[in-house]
């Protein structure tokens, strides 16, 4: 099978056919993490794809593929069948990581794939950028930021496209832009988004390239309120004259057809926050006032109790009245002598 493989691949190597695009050289640091894409033709967007490590085509090893587990030690890869692009991920970077093949798996043929080299380095990258992965809106603009200490021309390309020189260009309907100003750094913005602008691009600095995957998103819907702007619109409400008159009703009628439901919708809601400011308000005045009537009950209850007097009441039996004694009987003593 290892045979059989090889000659597959030599045969594909010799007759100069790649239907695989991706970048040369790219630079990183030991330690470091680094991603890098592999556009292919549409004819093979069904087929497996996978990463082999080595110099040669014939000698080569794979460590990871899109129809087994998707990571593998260090390695990891994913497959974006709309894009067209599959994406292998290296990390724990090494000195000994040089040299890989991006491959599709073509069944009863031979193989295709690109090599691509990776630059290590222990110190500073020759070409670096802040993130990898940048995510920008529909309609706005994104700014990417490099670092570099090589020379050479600077040019801003999309993967399996188009490339623009510095200082400004187009790619795909959006518009790039190149910013020198500051030494050892430059910024590349992308401006005016749009959905077709998601895709990945590699910035390429002399004989280096770094890849930078572009995700567009929906903008999301934000509705901001702040007690500045409830205060002057309140405060322009209540400055202006009250005229009755069909004039002026046909003139606000007009003016307000004019600014249509974004009007209403800025005074509808400083108005609900005022409504419900006020009910917190007046509901923690209720409660603020039943607990001071309660203190000032208890506080009287206990003034009540303090002022209260006790008296001691014994009971005593009336004493009866004393009687004289019953006089004495009339006695008479008698004595008697002897003769």
């Amino acid at each position: 099978m290892a045979a059989h493989l090889s000659a597959l691949l030599i045969f594909a190597g010799l007759t100069g056919i790649h239907s695989v695009t991706t970048v040369s050289k790219v630079p990183v640091r030991t330690g470091g993490s680094i991603s890098v894409p592999c556009f292919y033709e549409s004819k093979y967007r069904n087929h497996a794809k996978y990463l082999c490590q080595g110099y040669r085509w014939s000698s080569c090893s794979y460590t990871v593929k899109t129809n087994e587990p998707r990571r593998s030690g260090r390695f990891s890869i994913s497959d974006d069948k709309q894009q067209r692009i599959f994406t292998v991920t290296i990390d724990r970077v090494t000195l000994s990581d040089s040299h890989y093949w991006c491959i599709v798996e073509i069944n009863n043929g031979a193989d295709d794939g690109k090599r691509f080299q990776l630059s290590v380095t222990a110190g500073r990258p020759l070409l670096s950028v802040d993130y990898q992965e940048v995510t920008g809106f529909i309609g706005g603009d994104v700014a990417i930021r490099f670092t570099y200490s090589n020379r050479g021309e600077i040019r801003w390309c999309r993967l399996g496209g188009s490339c623009i020189k510095e200082p400004h260009g187009s790619i795909d309907g959006t518009r790039v832009t190149i910013d020198l100003k500051n030494p050892d750094v430059f910024n590349v913005t992308l401006k005016r988004l749009r959905a077709e602008s998601s895709g990945w691009y590699y910035c390429a600095k002399g004989d280096v390239r770094m890849p930078v995957r572009v995700t567009v998103k929906e903008r999301p819907i934000t509705t901001t309120i702040t007690t500045t702007e409830i205060t002057t619109q309140l405060t322009n409400i209540s400055l202006q004259p009250v005229n009755h008159t069909s004039a002026f009703a046909n003139t606000t009628s007009e003016k307000q057809s004019e600014r249509g439901p974004d009007y209403l919708l800025r005074f509808i809601i400083p108005a609900s926050v005022l409504i419900v400011i006020v009910l917190v308000a007046l509901i923690f005045w209720c409660v603020l006032r039943q607990h001071k009537l309660k203190k000032a009950q208890s506080s009287a209850a206990a003034k009540a109790e303090a002022e209260l007097t006790y008296s001691v009441i014994s009971h005593r039996r009336p004493n009866m009245e004393k009687q004289d004694p019953a006089p004495d009987e009339h006695v008479t003593y008698s004595t008697l002598a002897q003769h």
